[in-house]
């Protein structure tokens, strides 16, 4: 084996993903590894791909948008099109992200208060117990 290639064994270990995940990768048709025989042979491609990939669903990108992204991969053309997609996709994505953190704040504000309500009324309950 050259150090071109790396098991799935070395894969799982270099980025911490278990064997079934690059096997689902693989059969959602967002890595190709050369096969021989039963072994899979992850190449440099296949392992910048992986990258992309866990740093995609990290973001919270789905793996049907990471797929068409990086299908859009084409250096012949400096990958133009691949960024451009790629930065309006990261754009939408970072107002969602913006917008789900803006109703978790209100959310986190709101039971704090309904907390403090109740460690209130908690308070008075031994106190109207002893009268």
């Amino acid at each position: 084996m050259t150090d071109t290639f790396m098991t799935i064994r070395q894969m799982c270990e270099a980025y911490d993903v278990t064997p079934r995940t690059l096997r689902f990768y693989e059969s959602k048709e967002l890595l190709f590894p050369r096969r021989e025989g039963q072994k899979r042979l992850y190449a440099r491609r296949d392992r910048g791909r992986l990258v992309l990939i866990l740093r995609g669903k990290r973001f919270g990108f789905s793996l049907e948008q990471i797929r068409q992204l990086l299908e859009l991969y084409n250096p012949e053309e400096r990958n133009i099109t691949q960024l451009r997609q790629t930065y309006t996709v990261a754009q939408e994505r970072l107002a969602d992200m913006e917008r789900q953190r803006t109703d978790l704040d209100e959310a986190i504000t709101e039971l704090k208060a309904q907390l403090a309500c109740a460690e209130k009324q908690l308070r008075r309950l031994p106190a109207e117990a002893a009268e």
